[in-house]
């Protein structure tokens, strides 16, 4: 909806155990008379890009399909299933065992993905017969037409392929882990170019702790922090990710926020109950904006900024007003790993948002403006290069233009006086004259 969706809501009469996606998407066109082509896109297949649609729907704009459906291309030899325990032997059913293809060499076979199904309203005025197989509507809806036959009512019907990488199908459990780390790679993010996080903030009880407090008889305070959890921040800040811990003083006493502030070597921020505000104005300090923090939280008063931040996530046991705000639930539960868990995503999508293409598309949309960029030694670096191009000519000039073992090791002393010079330079450890 916040990309300008509009809903479709569904009647009593479609809206039961049994109703399929037929039965919804008939009503649908009932009701709205005024839309000639219907797309019906699987929740279950969380890589579809838009162009994935807008290049099918050109197949019935432009070429006067009625109906088109998404495939892909699979590797897979079929055999015949055979009842266990008889004595009837299997058969190959799309390969010869005995001239067995390399796989390089086999172009593959097209199998539905389940992906989407767009259809012009006349192919389903017609009553379009598709089967499903679908669970009950109070778990997960999944629909994977097995037999379509319009064909025989004079459709006239198209395949669009995706690529392997962007046809990932959740049917079972297992496909889950499968699934979040094809997302991360290439699933669609929004038309937003990806901002790679400068700052975390992450709440200490039931984030980096279990949020439980453990009282000595003496009266002492004592929370319990997991290894793996500050390992995590150890490599957002070896990443230039600068992380910033908050709590309540009901929360942490200012004991124990000192010796979490030594043992992670984060700040500890102590905070109020209007914590977007105070976590604004901690943005504001380093001119930064929402898109450019991450938040973890786990309870109510982290809404507003679970929702604002760029990138947000709660521990799998956080109550649901949290989970339903969070753009990530981590597997792991609060003080056994999910910040942790929540540091190598922010990092897998930093990776992801510093990779070169953003800045192609950056330099496109801004008619390649330059963007100022600063070097310690660049402009030594440079005369450097150029006086190492100058030793190479008169190395080779010297050696008579033939290569031997003499020119060899010179190219590699020269290469390594280059490598080391250049880097004590940007290290400031040889300090250069000329600063551009």
């Amino acid at each position: 909806m916040a990309w300008g969706a509009q809903v479709h809501r569904r009647s009593p009469e479609v809206s039961k155990d049994s109703s399929s996606s037929l039965d919804t998407i008939q009503e649908f066109a009932r009701l709205n008379p005024e839309v000639n082509v219907i797309c019906h896109i699987q929740a279950t297949s969380p890589c579809l890009h838009p162009f994935h649609l807008k290049e099918a729907l050109e197949l019935i704009t432009n070429q006067d399909f009625t109906s088109v459906f998404a495939v892909a291309r699979q590797h897979h030899f079929r055999w015949q299933e055979v009842k266990k325990g008889g004595s009837v032997a299997t058969k190959p059913l799309n390969l010869d065992p005995s001239n067995r293809p390399r796989r390089q060499d086999w172009d593959g076979e097209l199998c539905e993905n389940g992906s989407f199904y767009i259809h012009t309203r006349a192919t389903i005025e017609k009553g379009l017969q598709i089967f499903y197989c679908q669970l009950p509507l109070f778990q997960m809806i999944i629909e994977i037409p097995f037999l379509l036959h319009c064909l025989s009512q004079g459709g006239k019907w198209a395949y669009y392929e995706m690529l392997p990488e962007y046809s990932v199908d959740i049917d079972v459990d297992i496909d889950w882990p499968v699934a979040e780390q094809r997302v991360l790679r290439f699933g669609y993010f929004g038309l937003d170019k990806p901002e790679a996080v400068r700052l975390l903030l992450c709440n200490v009880s039931g984030c980096l702790t279990d949020g439980r407090v453990l009282i000595s008889v003496s009266g002492e305070e004592m929370v319990s922090v997991n290894t793996r959890d500050t390992t995590g921040i150890r490599m957002l800040q070896g990443e230039g990710v600068e992380v910033i811990l908050i709590s309540s003083s009901e929360d942490l006493t200012k004991a124990l926020a000192d010796k979490l502030s030594q043992r992670t070597g984060c700040e500890v921020r102590q905070l109020g109950k209007d914590i977007k505000s105070e976590a604004k104005a901690m943005m504001d300090d380093r001119d930064l904006g929402w898109k450019e923090v991450a938040y973890m939280g786990n309870d109510a008063p982290d809404v507003d900024c679970l929702n604002l931040a760029g990138l947000s996530a709660v521990p799998r046991d956080a109550p649901v007003v949290a989970i339903n705000a969070a753009k990530y639930s981590c597997h792991n539960v609060a003080g056994l790993g999910a910040v942790r868990e929540f540091s190598e995503l922010i990092l897998l999508l930093k990776k992801k948002a510093n990779l070169p293409f953003p800045w192609l598309i950056y330099g496109l949309v801004n008619d390649f403006k330059a963007v100022q960029v600063s070097s310690n030694g660049l402009f030594c670096a440079i005369v450097l290069l150029f006086l190492m191009l100058l030793f190479v000519i008169i190395s080779i000039a010297s050696c008579k233009w033939k290569m031997s073992k003499v020119l060899g090791g010179l190219m590699f002393l020269l290469y390594i006086f280059f490598l080391v010079t250049s880097v004590m330079l940007e290290d400031k450890i040889i300090m250069c004259p000329i600063s551009i």
